[in-house]
């Protein structure tokens, strides 16, 4: 895990896409539209998204471009995942502010702290405190694979933690105490399977397993268990 800040990534006038999910249910409260960015500089120990680490690769979307695209869904708010999206948050602050300017909300994964980001928004990062400023609710910290979290959804593991970042979701904290995680599974016309959400190993196995389709190679498995 890194203890360093967040990391600007080159040509930081656009976002990295790694992909992009109209609407999804498992990213987050409600309907929402999810965002996977690429490259991270974190790389927690077992994530399962190492895929997404390098900073090359990915589609170079406008935020304005990118916007639009979120707003064309008919949800009720964004969520940013990666990837590391503080490791490219200036144009992801653009693309978080203009969602909320039109309504929705905002939900930002980071493997992070909480206090590392402040500390680097003490330090100058404007482009840090401008997705946050962007940013209601914030799951920050890094995934840690011997403290898996059985008793909260999106997050997976126990250090992970909330920060509601203004009054958006008043009864969140409250909510989800024990609630449960959801998963998703997609298949396409051509066979391939995609999967987000979060689940445990064992029963992600036996979930696919059950999807009467050839079994995707794990590295085509998006969103366990480290959701930044």
């Amino acid at each position: 895990m890194s203890e360093r800040g967040p990391a600007p990534r080159r040509a930081a006038a656009t976002v990295a896409l790694a992909r992009f999910l109209a609407t999804t249910r498992a990213e987050g409260p409600g309907l929402r539209t999810a965002v996977w960015v690429q490259g991270c500089a974190v790389r927690c120990v077992g994530c399962f998204n190492p895929h997404l680490w390098s900073f090359r690769g990915g589609d170079e979307v406008a935020p304005a471009d990118l916007v639009r695209r979120v707003l064309d869904a008919p949800t009720e708010g964004l969520t940013l995942l990666g990837g590391e999206p503080f490791d490219q948050a200036a144009p992801l602050a653009e693309v978080a502010a203009g969602v909320r300017d039109a309504g929705r909300s905002v939900m930002t994964f980071s493997g992070y702290t909480y206090a590392r980001l402040r500390a680097a928004v003490d330090a100058g990062r404007d482009d840090v405190a401008a997705l946050l400023a962007a940013t209601d609710l914030l799951v920050a910290g890094p995934f840690e694979a011997d403290r898996i979290d059985r008793q909260r959804p999106w997050v997976g593991s126990t250090n992970q933690e909330f920060v509601l970042l203004d009054d958006r979701f008043p009864d969140l904290l409250d909510e989800v105490s024990g609630s449960p995680d959801r998963v998703e599974i997609t298949v396409d016309a051509t066979g391939r399977i995609a999967v987000n959400g979060w689940a445990e190993a064992d029963a992600l196995d036996e979930l696919l397993a059950s999807v009467s389709r050839p079994q995707p190679a794990r590295h085509g498995v998006i969103g366990w268990p480290d959701r930044a």
